[in-house]
């Protein structure tokens, strides 16, 4: 068993190599990047909700690209190998075919922490950097304006600038290693940047939480994905895995479709609809939830499960996309 989780491991890490180098994993988090910078020019013009509204779009972008990852990844990973061939030498050595898979499963799942860890760093920088500015005399916030920083935002806005030093640094010095130098660096970045947004409350509660469940999420789709690419083409399997996200983020609206609109068949459909794809807006609870807020709710409590809901339904997926596989013929 050993010997063949060593074996996963290296397929996870090649997997995870080859999205890097594509700069699938850089491209996306630029763009995430991107969208978090757009929360705080949108805080700006709010009354004193920055805090909440760069938790809020934040929050949106870390899912919404994790899930876009996942998507990808999932859909083109595997199809690539048997595309260039490279999948029969891979197949011919001492090597399970539930091993592959797994592996392929894995390094998307490795994808998608380092992505979550560098883009929920980055938002918990601008947590840290807005609550601890303030407006200026005109009311506008001074990151959003371009004045001055005072001496509260120094510290997390040099933090931030000596993590981005290091990497290039690292990069210089090791322009082939930076691959794998991202896991540590990513996971530093957002742990040091955690503690910098304690200013932020509950909102950084809010980023902390859905940062989890945004992987939790990722991890079923990117299994759904895997699971339809073990015998389908790329763009099938990316419009598969996306209707099956649309159907599990409307799970609780198909459950309770009104009869006298819609009928009682279709009102049973939407209700098996549900018992049989995933509840993907267990991944997307209200803020109160996420706050700590609700007292008959304990936030630990709701993610440990959405965490358990997630692990049984990857590792049901990925069942059935290893027996599928098996039964795959390359000839």
């Amino acid at each position: 068993m050993k010997g063949a989780l060593t074996r996963s491991a290296v397929i996870a890490a090649n997997t995870y190599r080859e999205a890097v180098r594509a700069r699938l994993l850089l491209s996306l988090t630029g763009l995430a990047v991107i969208a978090s910078i757009y929360s705080v020019f949108i805080g700006a013009l709010s009354l004193r909700q920055e805090a909440r509204d760069v938790a809020n779009i934040g929050s949106f972008a870390i899912s919404a690209f994790a899930v876009t990852i996942a998507i990808v990844l999932g859909a083109t990973s595997l199809y690539r190998e048997l595309e260039l061939k490279t999948v029969f030498p891979i197949l011919s050595r001492p090597l399970e075919r539930w091993e592959y898979v797994v592996g392929k499963y894995l390094g998307t799942v490795l994808t998608l922490v380092v992505f979550i860890l560098m883009e929920g760093g980055f938002v918990l920088w601008l947590l840290a950097l807005v609550t601890r500015g303030g407006r200026g005399a005109d009311g506008v916030l001074e990151i959003a304006s371009g004045a001055p920083t005072d001496s509260a935002m120094a510290l997390p806005l040099g933090v931030g600038i000596a993590f981005i030093a290091v990497l290039v640094g690292l990069v210089i010095w090791r322009k082939n290693g930076i691959v794998f130098i991202l896991i540590p660096w990513s996971a530093a970045y957002f742990a040091t940047m955690a503690v910098l947004a304690s200013s932020a409350g509950v909102e950084r509660r809010v980023v902390l939480g859905n940062s989890l469940l945004s992987l939790f999420e990722g991890g079923i789709v990117a299994a759904i994905a895997t699971f339809f690419s073990s015998f389908s083409s790329p763009f099938l399997t990316a419009a598969f895995t996306f209707g099956v996200f649309l159907v599990g983020r409307s799970a609780d609206t198909l459950a309770n479709l009104p009869a006298r609109v819609f009928g009682e068949q279709l009102k049973a459909f939407g209700r098996g609809l549900v018992r049989i794809f995933p509840n993907l807006q267990l991944y997307v609870p209200p803020r109160p939830v996420l706050q700590g807020t609700l007292a008959d709710v304990s936030t630990a409590g709701y993610i440990a499960s959405a965490a358990a809901h997630s692990a049984l339904y990857a590792t049901a997926i990925l069942a059935v996309a290893v027996v599928l596989f098996r039964r795959r013929d390359f000839q």
